[in-house]
């Protein structure tokens, strides 16, 4: 199955979870989309997870590689992110999640070449989601 569901979990996640897994996904996996990002911190400073993560994800949803293909997939993500019915920082997480996922295909010339990154990309996602799940003391 190539559409891991992670949006089912992130409820159950407590809000400094969230904000890790926010963190990890616009830091960390959007290098495999070509977003090198690095967030001006002095604007992120000692921010409760309600504050800071709008603020780290205005920051990140400025960088675009290709200005075009991002705006068509946070249109697909919000989409998609707006149909799982989250609320708060579970839905912002669940759009993060979706909008990198689908910026990484860069390299797949072929429908089955793209799912195959898709469903790669979604696995690194759901196996750090359970990473930082167990760190904060939360089971799937």
């Amino acid at each position: 199955m190539s559409d891991i569901a992670l949006h089912k979990y992130l409820p159950r996640l407590p809000e400094i979870a969230l904000q890790e897994f926010i963190e990890w996904c616009v830091l960390e996996q959007a290098k495999a989309a070509g977003c090198n990002f690095t967030p001006e911190t002095s604007k992120l400073n000692n921010l409760p997870p309600t504050e800071y993560v709008p603020k780290l994800i205005d920051q990140f949803m400025k960088v675009k590689p290709d200005p075009i293909k991002a705006g068509l997939v946070a249109a697909i993500a919000g989409k998609e992110a707006d149909k799982h019915g989250l609320s708060g920082l579970a839905i912002i997480a669940d759009f993060v999640s979706l909008y990198v996922k689908y910026l990484i295909p860069k390299d797949g010339n072929t429908p089955e070449q793209a799912q195959a990154i898709l469903t790669q990309a979604s696995q690194h996602q759901c196996e750090k989601l359970v990473e930082i799940a167990k760190k904060h003391g939360v089971e799937f």
